[in-house]
């Protein structure tokens, strides 16, 4: 009965007035999807397993809208289930400079679909392609409304929405609303939490990327620095420097996995400079060679993270043990001359928005430039982008729970930032815990991959402190280590976990591991 009504119900005339302040609708879609399949890994829905989505069916309900006077158009996508509502709804964050509506999202929402969830994602006006081509309006001229979609407006718009479509299609709202995004995603959570408090009842910010101007400046640092030193190491340098840190700070937690947990003593007790030298061979060129000082210099530079020309701190680096050859790219030719493989990154941050004229052509900067476009940056970003604010008592006090995770070899975005923030909200409100807990996951690079284990028990746990005040503690983890699994947990911050060295021949993590 439920399916047939539900079907019936999907046109567009059910849906022809979504409610949603300030805003004008353009036009409402409607149609059934069906034998829709998706194969998910748990890596793409960042805190949940993965799923093998087959022969789906669900409501697709697109309803496109403009705020009058600001000459945008946004799309927001909103999936029904059929015939399993379980009458919650989770809501998909996007990634990189996508808020929402391509390959990974739509992932996240089939995996929704397959358990039960209505689910939403917005395009924030600004298309799906992974290049920002609107950031100017012209040269000169910031496209200032589009960021303030994409960076806010756009995230309370599309819960408003989801929840009268929701409403309409099935009779009632949904009893629990959740929101699960990583890196841009991580983003958008961090900044509904923080501005939009009663939009969702439960959060998963992972990797977020809620310092965005530093997340640019860290970003185009490696190629900066590296052209304002001459110093281009090999690719296969910086990753045996990451070899020999792992071999040096891998048992400082007592286990030996592969993996630094504690990556503040290895910096403590690890320098790069003691390994020039070193001999290895290199796979890049299939030669045997010693360790550059020129790729210890670019490793230390990585890992203290970028710095004003006077020596001044100005953002978080990345922890040791992160893939350096990915973060600090070079490109080198049969000579073994190398450039760095991010020049056009950097050329791009500085003509969109220092100079808003990508016309002009940006090879190298100087370091008075470079602090110039670090303050510029942050004054751009800081009304639109920055998902900065500590003060989460509107969060707090309207019952919100929210769990972040970040991977400690995270080579996109510093956990230094997200670790940074959780302290603010810490030293602002007490019992911080009570409501918002984070995980630092070893191995793990950004929002998946790496020898770490993927957090997919995290988002069941959320579920559960919001549904029945179960607040998480330990969650397990499967660490790959070499060719064995190692079943391992996390810990909420400042807990950590400890392995008990007595324990033999378990296969449950909390037989071996506690949070202390």
């Amino acid at each position: 009965m439920i399916s047939l009504l539900a079907n019936h119900s999907c046109v567009a005339s059910t849906f022809s007035t979504p409610a949603l302040f300030g805003a004008q609708i353009l036009s409402v879609e409607a149609c059934i999807v069906s034998d829709y399949s998706f194969d998910v890994p748990s890596g793409w829905r960042y805190s949940q397993p993965a799923v093998n989505v087959q022969n789906a069916t669900f409501c697709n309900v697109t309803v496109t809208y403009t705020h009058p006077g600001l000459n945008d158009s946004i799309n927001v996508e909103t999936w029904l289930p059929t015939d399993n509502w379980n009458g919650r709804l989770q809501a998909i964050g996007g990634g990189g400079w996508v808020a929402g509506r391509f390959a990974l999202t739509y992932g996240g929402m089939a995996a929704a679909i397959y358990d039960g969830y209505a689910t939403v994602t917005t395009d924030a006006g600004v298309g799906t392609g992974l290049a920002p081509t609107w950031t100017l309006l012209s040269p000169g001229n910031l496209n200032l409304a589009a960021f303030n979609d994409f960076g806010q407006v756009s995230l309370n718009d599309a819960a408003v929405i989801a929840k009268d479509v929701i409403r309409r299609y099935y009779g009632k709202g949904p009893s629990y609303s959740y929101f699960n995004g990583c890196s841009q995603g991580g983003r958008q959570a961090g900044m509904l939490a923080q501005q939009y408090p009663t939009a969702y009842d439960g959060i998963i910010a992972a990797a977020p990327a809620l310092y965005w101007a530093e997340l640019l400046i860290s970003a185009v640092w490696p190629a900066f620095y590296m052209d304002l030193t001459k110093q281009y190491p090999y690719g296969c340098e910086l990753t045996q420097l990451t070899s020999f840190a792992v071999s040096a700070c891998d048992g400082l937690d007592g286990v030996e996995d592969g993996l630094i947990a504690d990556p503040d003593e290895c910096r403590r007790i690890f320098s790069p400079f003691d390994y020039v030298g070193a001999a290895f061979n290199c796979s890049t060129t299939g030669k045997d060679m010693g360790i550059s000082s020129a790729a210890a210099s670019v490793a230390k530079a990585m890992w203290d993270g970028p710095r004003y020309s006077n020596g001044d701190f100005l953002w978080y680096g990345f922890e040791i043990g992160s893939d350096l050859a990915t973060v600090a790219a070079t490109t080198c030719d049969q000579k073994g001359q190398c450039i760095p493989a991010a020049r056009e990154e950097l050329a791009f941050v500085y003509q969109d928005f220092v100079l808003k004229d990508p016309s002009v052509n940006v090879t190298k900067l100087t370091y008075d430039e470079f602090d110039s476009m670090s303050r510029s940056l942050k004054r751009i970003f800081s009304s639109s982008m920055a998902a900065t604010e500590p003060n989460l008592v509107g969060f707090r006090d309207s019952g919100g729970k929210m769990i972040t995770y970040h991977g400690l070899v995270d080579q996109s975005i510093s956990p230094g930032g997200t670790l940074h923030y959780y302290k603010e909200v810490l030293r602002l409100i007490n019992g911080t815990a009570d409501f918002y807990r984070y995980y630092r996951v070893p191995g793990l690079e950004h929002c998946w991959g790496g020898n770490g284990g993927q957090p997919e028990a995290l988002f069941g746990q959320l579920r559960l402190w919001v549904e029945n005040g179960t607040a998480p503690v330990a969650s397990p983890v499967k660490i790959q280590s070499g060719n064995v699994t190692k079943n391992e947990i996390l810990c909420p911050y400042p807990k950590k976990a400890t392995f008990r060295k007595t324990c033999t021949n378990s296969t449950s993590p909390t037989d071996c591991w506690s949070c202390t």
